[in-house]
């Protein structure tokens, strides 16, 4: 299947009805060629706004702890594949969760279309519930804190939404060990 009849399907779902009649597409960033695959949690609204994926304070952070800049960010390198392709809507703290059955129906379609995929960033805890199954440890800390066991496929990080700063604050460790590692791991990557 190709990308187009993928959005295509999405544009077509039910279930994205209400999105498709306000012209709003998929939210994603898919390459061929993409080395390194960003999964993240939904569009916020401004994202929505925008329809450039993370185009917000969140992405601005995670761009800053890939220690990339937003032109390679946006290029072929990366893609970029949350766990839902529309804003889910507001909750009574932050955003609605993901709606599961994007992830279940179309995320392993995506990804046949990206051979070339050589790291995956898990942004947050509802990527990790889903692709770290049965694997993760007993909360989102302690999974971050121990990356090493789901490298070399999976780098597990906090979501860089301000709305963390608090987990940030608490946990400086993150910045100071595993930001460094991220960073020499995506070098490595983008320079072979």
């Amino acid at each position: 299947m190709k990308i187009d009849e993928i959005i295509e399907q999405l544009k077509n779902d039910q279930r994205n009805k209400e999105y498709t009649d306000r012209g709003i597409p998929p939210v994603f960033q898919v390459s061929e060629n993409a080395k390194i695959l960003v999964i993240g949690q939904a569009p916020g609204k401004k994202v929505e706004e925008t329809l450039i994926p993370f185009n917000d304070k969140s992405g601005e952070k995670l761009v800053d702890w890939m220690g990339i800049d937003k032109n390679t960010f946006y290029s072929e390198k990366i893609a970029i594949m949350p766990m839902d392709f529309y804003y889910p809507g507001k909750g009574k703290v932050g955003d609605l969760p993901p709606r599961k059955f994007i992830a279940n129906e179309y995320h392993k379609a995506i990804m046949n279309l990206m051979p070339n995929i050589e790291l995956t960033i898990l942004v947050g805890k509802y990527s990790m519930d889903y692709y770290l199954r049965g694997v993760k440890k007993r909360n989102l800390t302690e999974t971050v804190r121990n990356y090493k066991e789901y490298l070399p496929d999976f780098f597990p990080i906090v979501h860089p939404s301000p709305l963390n700063f608090r987990w940030q604050k608490n946990n400086p460790w993150f910045e100071e060990e595993i930001v460094p590692e991220l960073r020499q791991r995506i070098q490595n990557i983008l320079l072979t």
